[in-house]
């Protein structure tokens, strides 16, 4: 697993540098060029309709496809009924995604596929294109075109949702230590062969939603609540988390927003109830540029268990995280946080550090790869004994790698599968907490 962790990041980091293919060139055939006679006279329409027969035996397929997205974008402006306008984007949206597959650097191509999701009601897939068309260096005065697109989309946000599943194999499903032999007083003690590590092949799901209620021009109410569920063979290990948030969102100006929220929370383990959580988050967002942003997130919130009482106390967490779009084809992004528990049990209290850095590039021929990296370090209170030997307090190293890959020509409805590895590994001062974890998600993701 490591080994092919270390040669997928390095993948990624070769084609991030990779010069960009040469242009493509401008198609000589005169039905092509009457086609680009009659979208430049607006007359789209006639266009479209004289290239469909060219699909898709054409040798230039980049041309036909360009034209007929560029002229089915600007006819779906035209149209009366609802069905026929998104018909048209519908089509436009195929066309240049077709070509992005395959040449995922042109700025142009990926402008008019950014328009056509703007235009269709899609913003988070068209920022995300606007975002990287940016990162193209375009003419001013198209950036500033996108600019106002970018702000249009900022206010009128209104329902968002998300789902998601993927299959999961785990080799370490308790994250239990590999370690047979544990000393107390200075005595060896051997651990029965039952006690390690559990693999497993599980299901997990996921999905949520948000609305946001206009109540003036730039206050909004958020209401909004996510599910994740984990299933594997048995119920030991099986999860079920869900929270509820509302509260006020606060458009500060066109680059920063706040929210102020109400949160609850609860979650199953083996089908039983374990805890809940009452309390609150500030989520501040603010765009230094349109391709870098930045977010900052303060929670706090009362854990209280359904049994183990001792474990009931509050919850504190910060964190900070910048996302920068280097180029059309590669996206940085980077977090760092720090989290407290302070339950009744002394032992059980902790403070955590972590940092986190990440990459994807979208390649030729159609695939994405992404890789990560995350740090964590955890400190706990009061003597650890007989864990650890000296009777000080316990302290962890976690470290995690992730890789992903999906290929952008492999879609059903919009989604693509993807293809996660994770490799995990705890390092701890105390007896039986280290530990080595491999897990891997076949999940289906939206592209495009």
């Amino acid at each position: 697993m490591m080994k092919l962790i270390r040669a997928l990041v390095g993948a990624i980091l070769v084609w991030a540098w990779i010069p960009a293919l040469a242009d493509s060139h401008l198609s000589s055939d005169p039905v092509i060029e009457r086609a680009r006679d009659l979208v430049t006279a607006g007359r789209f329409d006639e266009a479209i309709e004289l290239l469909r027969p060219l699909m898709p035996d054409h040798p230039d397929q980049t041309d036909i496809r360009f034209l007929i997205g560029l002229a089915a974008v600007e006819a779906s402006q035209l149209r009366a009924a609802e069905a026929d306008r998104i018909a048209l984007l519908d089509e436009a949206i195929a066309a240049l995604r077709a070509i992005l597959i395959g040449r995922p650097d042109l700025v142009r191509v990926r402008l008019e596929l950014a328009r056509a999701f703007f235009l269709k009601g899609d913003d988070g897939l068209a920022r995300d294109h606007f975002e990287r068309v940016l990162a193209g260096r375009p003419h001013p005065a198209v950036a500033a075109n996108i600019y106002r697109y970018l702000a249009e989309m900022h206010a009128r946000r209104r329902w968002t949702a998300y789902a998601g599943i993927s299959i999961a194999p785990d080799s370490n499903l308790s994250a239990a230590s590999e370690t047979k032999i544990i000393y107390i007083n200075d005595l060896p003690f051997e651990l029965n062969d039952d006690v390690g590590a559990t693999s497993g092949l599980g299901v997990i799901l996921w999905g949520g939603g948000e609305y946001q209620h206009p109540l003036g021009d730039r206050l909004q109410l958020r209401a909004g609540a996510d599910i994740a569920k984990r299933e594997y063979a048995g119920s030991e290990f099986d999860q079920t988390f869900v929270d509820l948030h509302a509260g006020p969102r606060w458009l500060v100006n066109a680059d920063t927003e706040g929210s102020l929220l109400m949160s609850a929370a609860r979650r199953w383990t083996a089908g039983h109830p374990q805890s809940h959580d009452l309390g609150g988050r500030l989520e501040i967002e603010h765009r230094f540029t349109p391709r870098l942003m930045a977010r900052g997130n303060v929670s706090w919130h009362q854990r209280t268990y359904q049994e183990s009482m001792h474990l009931d106390g509050p919850l504190l967490a910060l964190s900070a995280s910048s996302m920068w779009v280097a180029s059309p084809t590669v996206r940085t992004d980077a977090a760092i946080g720090y989290g407290r528990e302070r339950p009744g049990a002394v032992v059980r209290r902790n403070s955590t550090r972590w940092a986190r850095a990440g990459v994807s590039v979208a390649l030729p021929l159609g695939f994405t790869l992404g890789g990560s990296g995350e740090m964590r370090w955890t400190g706990y209170e009061g003597s650890w004994l007989p864990f650890v030997r000296d009777g000080s307090s316990r302290k962890d190293r976690t470290r995690t790698l992730r890789v992903s890959v999906f290929n952008r020509a492999l879609t059903v409805f919009g989604f693509s599968p993807q293809l996660v590895l994770v490799n995990e590994a705890r390092t701890s001062n105390a007896q039986l907490y280290d530990y080595r974890r491999n897990r891997a998600e076949l999940r289906f993701q939206r592209q495009f």
